[in-house]
């Protein structure tokens, strides 16, 4: 059998199975938010299967997983320590509320399974590096994916420590934070998550996979419109009166020097 085929099968049925045990675990914490925790580590579960099953022997097909595995394990570790004590994300309490007996199902559907599917899609790059069949060594566009996994991590890394650190003031409660990265995007995390899948995206391109660069779009489109900027914005600008000014003078998304005003 084709190996892609293989492949993309046995990474789906995986996937779908610990989304599926996750799912009967929510159920029992009666926490949808769990989800979100493992949506990083999702993603080097992936890699980590279609290296095994695989395992061209190249050193892009050695990197990728090694790359997957730090940026999905870094983002769950830190989820799982900020979410720790908290009661259950507002979307999703939202979504019990308006539900009732019918969440449970509702969930599984609209929560546990859509995410399974995006991480699967989105994932297609660190699949396909592995089946694709190109075993030339590294060359510019594997230098250029990991100079842009680099860059992403170290924006999403660093972004986050500075927040956490800033939110751990009690003196700034209630203020918008602006300073470091923050003063140069609104946003440092999503945009690193943009510029790592990218990244991703090259070290695919170099092994031939053009067409897994459906999974970079589709994890920009989240990040830019749907999960990612769009909703935190609308929730910041309504309950923080300063965030206009800041966002006056900030970008919204690529790293500028702040704006005089």
């Amino acid at each position: 059998m084709n190996p892609g085929v293989v492949t993309l099968s046995a990474t789906l049925g995986a996937t779908a199975a610990i989304m599926f045990a996750l799912w009967l675990l929510s159920l029992r914490l009666r926490d949808v938010s769990i989800v979100d925790i493992y949506w990083g580590p999702g993603f080097a579960v992936i890699a980590a299967v279609a290296w095994y099953l695989n395992d061209p022997g190249t050193a892009r097909s050695a990197v990728v997983p090694v790359l997957a595995a730090l940026w999905g394990l870094r983002l769950g570790v830190y989820l799982g320590w900020r979410n720790r004590g908290k009661p259950e994300d507002y979307r999703y309490a939202a979504m019990r509320r308006r539900h009732g007996e019918r969440f449970a199902l509702i969930s599984l559907v609209q929560v546990f399974g859509l995410q399974a599917a995006l991480m699967w899609i989105v994932s297609l790059p660190l699949q396909a590096v592995q089946f694709a069949g190109v075993t030339r060594p590294f060359a510019l566009l594997d230098w250029l994916g990991v100079a842009l996994f680099a860059t992403g991590f170290a924006f999403e890394s660093i972004g986050d420590y500075q927040l956490a650190r800033f939110k751990a003031d009690p003196a700034n409660r209630g203020v918008v934070m602006d300073r470091g990265l923050w003063a140069w995007t609104r946003h440092p995390n999503y945009f690193g998550d943009f510029t790592v899948w990218w990244g991703f995206a090259s070290l695919a391109l170099a092994a031939g996979a053009w067409w897994t660069i459906i999974g970079p779009v589709v994890m920009s489109v989240l990040l830019l419109r749907v999960s990612g900027v769009a909703l935190l914005e609308r929730g910041l600008r309504k309950t923080k009166p300063a965030y206009a000014d800041y966002a006056a003078r900030t970008s919204a998304f690529f790293p500028m020097p702040p704006r005089r005003r």
